[in-house]
């Protein structure tokens, strides 16, 4: 339903449809992209800053650079704002001027940008293969078929999806176009209070972990209200009496960064660092959430460290751009901040958008040519609207 697609690497769960190589054809109804067309810098050329400094210059209020947490330092330089990716796109539309939208993220969220910015901006990503592959093992087929399981086993009509904010632009429509809403790691609680209002049962879209933490950990329910559905097995691999008895339905998605966290990872922290605080995600799997000591976040996790005393020690279960650049931020106030896992791991598609990359967008349009424009369909941009404006709207 989109125009433009992004590339990214296979994820362990395949979908049905054809794996694509990067820089090869396209899936038009994938989050996996495929092509970035033109001649990149080469990102040993020393002039990179100079060449992305004069180009902003020249563009001025035209150009609003985005940037999400976990992008290298070397794109956040030249950021106008920084934030999540909702923050980002509510940013965006708050700039109503601005011509050019460069969003230094993934697709999904210069999809988001798209939908509630003017028809009159053009949203960019720099680089067409950063995709995510949590937004990617959701796809408007796959949930259709789920709607469709869920139908039969007489349960829809008090069904309400509830879609994570990290989802393509197909998702947030199927959700607003089936009464649900929108939610961000920091209001899924508030999102799902509202859904459990409107229906008995919650559809949540697309990962389990963030869905089961928020319903076990802050609303009180338990394990066995939480069922997975496998969008790889027929009928999800439940039965119509396991869907029928649940209350959250939780897709089979997960974060490959967050999802990388053990409880190992708790536990060997804790044994090296005494006193060491533990700060998750909330995409985290439900083990390590229950074995923090603090849960929330990206802006949670920043504002707890700004607020934390000196001398203090922690371990985040995060991306590790935006470790790095908090532990480097809080160095001279004595404040210990470690990577909660000993294996480096970087979101690998967030991290397509380099500097390199950055520059080719900015002189780019500086020379009036736009390029790598993310644009969601009419139809599509309607619903997942709607979406987006019942999570405004909530409480």
């Amino acid at each position: 339903m989109r125009d433009v697609t992004t590339a990214q690497p296979l994820d362990v769960q395949p979908t049905p449809l054809a794996l694509l190589l990067l820089g090869r054809e396209a899936d038009p109804r994938s989050e996996r992209g495929v092509e970035c067309p033109g001649d990149l810098p080469a990102p040993s050329d020393p002039d990179l800053v100079a060449r992305a400094r004069a180009a902003k210059e020249k563009l001025g209020d035209k150009v609003f650079v985005l940037g999400h947490h976990y992008q290298r330092d070397e794109v956040i330089e030249f950021a106008d704002v920084t934030g999540d990716s909702f923050k980002l796109a509510r940013d965006a539309a708050a700039r109503p001027d601005a011509e050019y939208i460069v969003f230094c993220g993934v697709h999904f969220m210069a999809e988001s940008a798209d939908i509630l910015t003017g028809d009159d901006q053009q949203v960019v990503l720099p680089d067409l293969a950063a995709g995510c592959s949590m937004a990617d093992m959701a796809t408007a087929e796959q949930v259709a078929e789920c709607w469709d399981v869920l139908t039969e086993a007489g349960i829809a009509e008090v069904t309400v999806p509830v879609s994570y904010m990290n989802s393509s632009a197909d998702i947030k429509a199927f959700t607003g176009k089936h009464g649900g809403t929108i939610c961000t790691s920091s209001n899924a609680k508030r999102a799902l209070d509202w859904a459990f209002g409107q229906g008995e049962k919650v559809l949540f879209l697309p990962d389990q972990h963030l869905g089961r933490n928020t319903a076990v950990r802050d609303m009180g329910m338990s394990l066995e209200d939480c069922v997975v559905y496998n969008p790889h097995k027929p009928g999800g691999g439940l039965t119509a009496e396991q869907l029928r008895a649940a209350k959250m339905i939780l897709w089979r998605g997960h974060c490959s960064v967050h999802g990388r966290f053990s409880l190992d990872s708790v536990n060997d922290v804790r044994e090296r660092i005494p006193g060491v605080k533990v700060l998750v995600h909330p995409e985290c799997k439900h083990e390590v959430v229950a074995a923090a000591d603090h849960v929330g976040s990206t802006e949670y996790i920043i504002k707890a460290l700004e607020a934390a005393p000196a001398g203090s020690k922690w371990a985040i279960g995060t991306e590790l751009n935006l470790v790095r650049r908090l532990a480097n931020r809080f160095a001279d106030q004595d404040k210990e901040i470690v990577f909660l896992d000993k294996t480096v791991c970087f979101c690998s598609t967030m991290n397509r958008i380099d500097l390199p990359h950055l520059v080719w967008t900015l002189e780019s349009l500086a020379a009036g040519k736009v390029v790598n424009r993310i644009q969601v369909d009419p139809e599509t941009e309607s619903f997942a609207k709607l979406a987006l404006e019942r999570m405004l709207a909530l409480p």
